[in-house]
């Protein structure tokens, strides 16, 4: 019996022979685990490792999935996401008797959790075990490097008009507080609160992180951040294009994600310092 992250307790067969991932970090992860050949659908922005994924049936977007290719793949495992996936085709696929795996990460040590739990739901647990002990081992290094340093405040936009930022129940908040982030949106009343820049340029941020999704921020926005041109990021040059699969992602990604924030973030505290 294996226990998803809605705390449901489902009877699913081990290995899976037929999955299909709704959710595109997840389908990177259990092709890494070795599940490949039990992938049967995956969703259009399911991209990841390209060479292998191109061979599987697509069923729509992750907010719009095909249901009924779905079901006609006759899938023995569904994965899906409580923040990627809508709720109703969660509960429509349910009710069509489909095991459903539903996950919800929303910490670092969660993801790493993920990669444990979900190997041992296709047989692949001892493989697993081994590479969540791996990317602990490393996000601890980290964490251990950077004990005693002063955070470095950060403003992280994930969309614009209107603006959009994440709040600390938030995965990405994790993965840049590891990294030694100070979120100047952690307080937000909402997960993913929509923000003015007056009120970021008041929280005076040291670096403004632009991510290339889910909004892709790009050269052309720039300036639309002239309302933060008083703010330590701005007169000191510190905004980042980031990727946005190391903010969003799960899997074998968290340990160089947090490796790299921490690199990105300790050098824009030096820089600003001098």
């Amino acid at each position: 019996m294996h226990v998803d992250d809605a705390g449901r307790a489902l009877a699913i067969e081990t290995p899976p022979r037929r999955i299909v991932s709704l959710v595109p970090s997840l389908t990177e992860l259990l092709f890494e685990l070795g599940a490949g050949d039990a992938m049967v659908g995956v969703t259009r922005y399911c991209t990841e490792p390209p060479h292998r994924v191109a061979g599987v049936a697509k069923v729509g977007g992750t907010k719009n999935p095909d249901l009924e290719a779905v079901a006609a793949l006759r899938p023995d495992l569904v994965v899906m996401n409580a923040e990627e996936n809508r709720r109703e085709d969660f509960e429509a696929l349910a009710a069509r008797g489909l095991p459903v795996y539903v996950t919800e990460p929303k910490t670092v040590a969660d993801g790493i959790r993920l990669i444990a739990r979900l190997g041992a739901l296709v047989g692949r647990g001892e493989v697993a075990t081994r590479l969540a002990a791996a990317q602990q081992h490393a996000v601890d290094v980290v964490i251990a490097r950077l004990r005693g340093a002063a955070p470095v405040r950060y403003f992280c936009p994930i969309w614009r008009k209107p603006w959009m930022a994440f709040n600390a129940d938030t995965y990405a908040h994790d993965v840049l507080a590891l990294s030694g982030g100070a979120n100047v949106m952690a307080a937000g009343a909402a997960r993913y609160p929509e923000v003015t820049l007056d009120a970021i340029a008041a929280a005076r941020p040291e670096v403004v992180l632009l991510p290339d999704e889910p909004y892709r921020f790009a050269a052309r926005d720039l300036p639309a951040l002239a309302d933060l041109e008083s703010t330590p990021a701005l007169r000191g040059g510190h905004v980042r294009f980031v990727d946005g699969k190391a903010l969003a992602w799960y899997g074998l990604r968290i340990a160089d994600a947090v490796h790299t924030f921490a690199r990105l973030l300790r050098e824009s505290r030096v820089a600003t310092a001098r």
